[in-house]
């Protein structure tokens, strides 16, 4: 079951006039986009209507901007059409509202190579433009985030707890991660939308105990949770969930690194980490899940982003709700309440 949000009771003419008051913070906030700058936005015929507001948005700061519709892609990681790439190149700003994700194809890296400023949004909806996370409060968002640098300096030991039964150990194998607060205004700096999150690795081999999944995995709602246990930093048990036997084989995928042959990879906890987004809500949705405030995540599988040797290509992506997260001295989340404080 979703949040009620209000959506459904809204008239076309209001849901036209929100979206582009969402677009609208994405252009001025979030990328602030410059009179002199070129801009291109990228959508499908699932997200036309984003893409349209998004136009809008960005016609009212400057008129070197283009709109272009892609074919939706069959699968993630599909090439956009080789001049649609050269586009993003020469631009210095782009805006990606498709079903899938571009992140990670030739094209974005070209363009992020080339200082192109980016903000992806894949699986965007109407709905979530309006009412989820990437209404937040951006600039509030950042304040907040980076104000958390001094606690997470030389503590590295995590306990995680929430009331569905998750309770695990681990020891941060790198930097907790404090720039995923939505705005991208610096060449070359790429962000997805909805953002507002804080995130580390754990260090490969230091996690023990059980994760209760009952928010949602791989953005599919669960009605029923999911429970892993976790030896020494990876998946040795799953139950749970009528569709236990999906998540299951999910993981047996081969590696798409030639260079990995070992399947027990993809079962490395890979990445932690607790939102800090007001606005989002568990809708089913991976960006947006992950983001929720008080929710944590987990993901499994590639970690090499983070500086982890687990190079398998591959993540998958589970949300638990209402988390107590407690890093040494600290209680940085109490049962879904951001607290970062020392404890008493």
């Amino acid at each position: 079951m979703t949040e009620e949000t209000g959506f459904e009771n809204l008239s076309h003419e209001e849901i036209v006039e929100s979206m582009l008051v969402s677009a609208r913070s994405i252009v001025r906030t979030c990328m602030e986009i410059r009179n002199h700058e070129d801009v291109v936005i990228i959508t499908d015929t699932h997200t036309s209507e984003i893409g349209r507001a998004l136009y809008e948005a960005a016609a009212e700061v400057t008129d070197r901007v283009l709109l272009l519709m892609i074919p939706p892609a069959f699968k993630p990681g599909n090439e956009p059409p080789s001049p649609v790439g050269d586009l993003m190149r020469k631009s210095r700003v782009v805006l990606i509202a498709t079903r899938e994700s571009l992140t990670h194809t030739k094209a974005r890296i070209n363009a992020s190579k080339s200082g192109v400023r980016i903000a992806s949004m894949p699986g965007i909806s109407k709905e979530m433009f309006i009412t989820g996370g990437i209404t937040a409060d951006y600039n509030a968002l950042q304040i907040e985030i980076s104000g958390m640098n001094n606690v997470f300096r030389r503590r590295r030991e995590v306990h995680v707890m929430t009331p569905s039964g998750t309770d695990v150990k681990f020891t941060t194998g790198s930097r907790w991660i404090l720039e995923d607060n939505g705005i991208c205004n610096r060449p070359g700096q790429v962000t997805n939308l909805p953002a507002g999150r804080i995130f580390t690795m754990p260090k490969e081999g230091t996690m023990n105990g059980k994760i209760v999944f009952d928010g949602s995995w791989e953005g599919e709602l669960l009605t029923k949770p999911v429970e892993m246990k976790i030896v020494k930093g990876k998946v040795t048990e799953i139950s749970g969930y009528d569709g236990i036997e999906e998540i299951i084989e999910s993981f047996n995928i081969p590696p798409h690194s030639k260079r990995v042959l070992d399947l027990n990879l993809n079962k490395t906890v890979a990445e932690f980490g607790f939102g800090m987004n007001s606005r989002a809500k568990v809708v089913g949705n991976v960006l947006e899940d992950q983001v929720v405030r008080g929710n944590s995540y987990f993901s499994f599988g590639d970690n090499t982003a983070l500086g982890g040797s687990s190079n398998t290509g591959i993540q998958k992506r589970g949300v638990v709700k209402k988390t107590t997260v407690l890093l040494e001295d600290m209680d940085l989340v109490l049962e879904g309440k951001i607290i970062a404080r020392k404890r008493k």
